[in-house]
């Protein structure tokens, strides 16, 4: 079952307008969320990089738009489907129709969905997991890029990319050769007690898990983070190299070219990270 503004249809009858904005203008945003135990993982941090995001993109907010009606939509919608289970869950939200680039009205609509996924808590999988850049076009460094917007042609070029290639993902670069971000979620270093992940001014998504990471890098003594601009040439310098998303957690990167990495940073931040999605 599709949530639909609050009504409840099935998947085959859940179709949208040929002049659904999102379809052709790209004009919305959508949240990726976790939902296990029976709760979503760092709902609060969702709900207000949505919120910020539409102001962003100039889109009415409705009244009743509030955290608790929002949960209680998707409450609603993982019950029609498993109340026990765990699920990765999408609420979608898109200008109304009406208007070419200028739209008509900046009222909304929203869709909710979800499917479900294996595990209850994050699990930091030993596979093999290898990546490479992708450079075949570029991210534009900037606010609208931090956004999770639709706008994901570069993602699904880079995803042909690595299927075509054999890797398991790619890292994609900004106008300025710098590295922003995997196909599907942020990325961190780790060299010697130093983390570093790109700043927000570089153009990386604004991802939940990064932000907690970050948090959870400053509590212990023996670790430092660093905002900053990394260059491809740090890539293979690196003790490790971790991508973050709200689905998966953390994953681990065993090899960038010729370089493999360990993953012990990676196993002391994915304990941490369950303990903080469990206390949330």
């Amino acid at each position: 079952m599709v949530n639909v503004n609050g009504t409840l249809v099935a998947e085959a009858e859940a179709n949208i307008a040929y002049n659904n904005r999102g379809l052709n203008y790209g004009d919305a945003l959508f949240e990726t969320l976790r939902y296990s135990n029976n709760k979503i993982f760092f709902w609060e941090d969702h709900y207000f990089r949505l919120m910020a995001s539409m102001r962003i993109l100039r889109m009415e907010i409705p009244m009743n738009f509030t955290m608790e009606f929002l949960e209680e939509e998707i409450q609603r919608t993982i019950n029609v489907a498993d109340f026990d289970a765990n699920f990765r869950v999408k609420l979608i939200v898109w200008r109304k129709p009406g208007g070419k680039y200028t739209p008509a009205t900046n009222d909304i609509s929203y869709s909710i969905s979800c499917e479900k996924i294996a595990n209850s808590s994050y699990i930091l999988e030993e596979q093999y997991y290898e990546i490479e850049l992708f450079k075949d076009h570029f991210v534009n460094s900037g606010l609208l890029s931090t956004l999770k917007s639709n706008n994901k042609l570069i993602n699904v070029l880079g995803s042909i990319y690595a299927k075509e290639n054999d890797y398991h993902n790619c890292l994609l670069l900004n106008e300025k050769k710098q590295v922003l971000e995997a196909l599907n979620g942020n990325v961190f270093l780790v060299k010697g007690n130093i983390i570093k992940t790109p700043p927000l001014e570089d153009g990386c998504l604004n991802g939940v898990i990064r932000k907690q990471l970050i948090g959870i890098i400053k509590l212990i003594p023996h670790l430092s983070i660093e905002e900053s601009s990394i260059s491809p040439f740090e890539l293979q310098r690196a003790d490790e190299i971790f991508i973050t998303n709200v689905i998966q957690g953390i994953v681990s990167v065993s090899k960038f070219r010729k370089k493999e990495f360990e993953n012990e940073t990676a196993k002391l931040l994915v304990s941490k990270l369950n303990v903080k999605a469990e206390s949330n």
